[in-house]
């Protein structure tokens, strides 16, 4: 199983950009996608959770400028983001808990995608 995570890049404050995560390879079934920020002599920090209760933005600061949603027949999940600050820069991560066909779930994450927010 992969995680691909894209759509990073440079993006001016109050500008917008959408993150997306596949995930491929021998899955059965996923029960969660979500979405964490890693930010520079920061700690990591869960930003979005896609889970089978529904999808909710978990950080505070992005609760009235980010979006989440997941297409379950791509097994992608998204993550728009507006009105970007420059507090919002960082690594984006994909994880995953998944069942794969070898009957076992699992813990999977992306390599992450850079966000950078100028001001």
């Amino acid at each position: 199983v992969q995680l691909q995570a894209s759509g990073g890049g440079l993006v001016q404050a109050g500008g917008s950009l959408r993150l997306t995560c596949e995930a491929s390879g021998y899955i059965e079934r996923i029960n969660s996608m979500n979405w964490y920020r890693q930010a520079p002599g920061k700690e990591r920090e869960l930003v979005a959770q896609s889970t089978v209760g529904g999808d909710t933005i978990s950080l505070p600061s992005a609760k009235d400028r980010f979006a989440v949603f997941r297409d379950n027949a791509k097994n992608t999940l998204y993550l728009q983001m507006n009105t970007l600050r420059p507090d919002d820069t960082g690594v984006y991560l994909c994880h995953a808990f998944i069942f794969t066909t070898a009957r076992e779930w699992r813990n999977y994450w992306g390599q992450g995608t850079q966000v950078t927010v100028s001001s």
